[in-house]
């Protein structure tokens, strides 16, 4: 008995798979995975979404990265440090909308797991999540990496921003 239900699990498992590659955009890849990038990023402007701003930035990331022979779960973990400043700006975005509100920054009930939980701990799990995600997904769909951005005449700042993995 549970050596049918072992064939039968394999069995679907290929269809699902020979069903991706059906529609695949390049020899082995399956078509339609690979999200693109928008035409500028996501600024950092006051009162941009953070959520926005660290998901173009993991996107990025994690697509640049996802070529790496590393587990998956390594090159998520690469993809994080490289948007450390965007999730540090989008906690702080928090605190400070808390603060302003006159509301403290409290723990509460997750919606997802039902453990008690708090909003910087849950951009933390969304930046996880999302940059685990992109870089499965750019090694599914072969989802090429962002283009090069064009530098304008380089300043001081400009130069060392450059090459921020922040930009």
């Amino acid at each position: 008995m549970r050596g049918a239900t072992l064939i039968a699990a394999a069995s679907l498992a290929a269809l699902g798979l020979a069903a991706c590659q059906e529609g695949g955009a390049g020899k082995g890849a399956a078509g339609g995975l690979c999200k693109p990038f928008a035409a500028a990023p996501a600024g950092s402007a006051p009162g941009s979404d953070g959520a926005a701003v660290v998901d173009d930035c993991l996107h990025r990331w994690s697509y640049t990265l996802a070529k790496s022979e590393d587990a998956a779960g390594l090159v998520a973990q690469a993809a994080m440090a490289a948007c450390a400043a965007p999730i540090t700006r989008w906690n702080q975005q928090a605190l400070t909308a808390a603060a302003a509100s006159g509301a403290r920054v409290t723990e509460a009930p997750s919606l997802l797991t039902g453990e008690t939980t708090n909003p910087i701990a849950e951009h933390n799990n969304f930046a996880e999540g999302r940059a685990l995600f992109y870089v499965v997904q750019a090694r599914a769909g072969k989802c090429a990496p962002p283009p090069a951005r064009e530098a304008s005449a380089p300043t001081t700042s400009d130069a060392a921003a450059r090459n921020s993995p922040d930009r």
